[in-house]
């Protein structure tokens, strides 16, 4: 491989996306990004980086990130799929329109992604994607349903995925953060925690970078929790 790897972050304007484009640049990564207000062309100014405006929910948007990073550096190394959250309220409340931008925001925006970079990967020899989930994947949480219930989907996407494309060195796995500091703190979501504490976007950020990168070169399909110990089930 010559020169340093890239990567291509979406949702990369600010809290946990754009920690994780400062923390995958200070590794060395060049980095292409997308936002859909602007803040990943700030990201990117920052980082030495190249950025589009757009939505993860719009093919033709994560299309034109994939062209951008490949007519810039040649090659692309690491996907994250990063998103924004998708509609929250009363169980039955929520519409069939919430449901579906839902499903894509947090679920269509993998598959997406996945058929544009997937024969880039190939013919670069693999490479590694993350997406970032949730810890309530596994263990539902009410206060955000559309969001636990669709990851829990995504989850299996990516282990078949996973599967699908080991052989040709091209690996997938999903962080699945617990509540982070770009979340607004209680002292009753902090009492939940064993660990006392709100994880800080750089903690997760981390962690994505370490699954994006050879550092984890024998993990696939997996789901790993950075929650502080929040999730029960082992």
């Amino acid at each position: 491989m010559e020169g340093p790897p890239v990567a291509v972050v979406t949702a990369a304007g600010k809290g946990l996306g754009a920690a994780i484009a400062r923390t995958m640049a200070a590794a060395g990564y060049s980095l292409a990004l997308l936002s859909n207000q602007g803040g990943a062309e700030r990201i990117a100014g920052e980082v030495g980086g190249v950025a589009v405006t757009g939505s993860v929910t719009a093919a033709s948007d994560l299309q034109r990130l994939v062209d951008l990073a490949i007519d810039r550096y040649g090659r692309i190394d690491a996907v994250v799929n990063n998103t924004g959250h998708p509609p929250k309220g009363p169980l039955l409340e929520l519409t069939d329109d919430d449901w579906h931008q839902g499903l894509d925001l947090v679920v269509l925006n993998v598959v997406k992604m996945a058929r544009i970079v997937t024969p880039i990967l190939q013919g670069g020899g693999g490479g590694s994607i993350v997406n970032v989930s949730t810890y309530a994947a596994f263990e539902p949480e009410v206060a955000f349903p559309i969001s636990a219930s669709l990851r829990a989907g995504l989850a299996g996407f990516t282990k078949l995925y996973a599967d699908t494309y080991a052989a040709t060195g091209i690996r997938m796995n999903n962080v699945l953060p617990g509540f982070m500091d770009s979340y607004p703190e209680s002292a009753d979501l902090v009492a939940r925690i064993p660990m006392g504490r709100f994880a800080s976007v750089t903690e997760v950020a981390e962690v994505v970078r370490f699954l994006a990168s050879d550092e984890s070169s024998y993990i696939t399909g997996q789901n790993l929790k950075v929650d502080g110990g929040l999730a029960k089930s082992v």
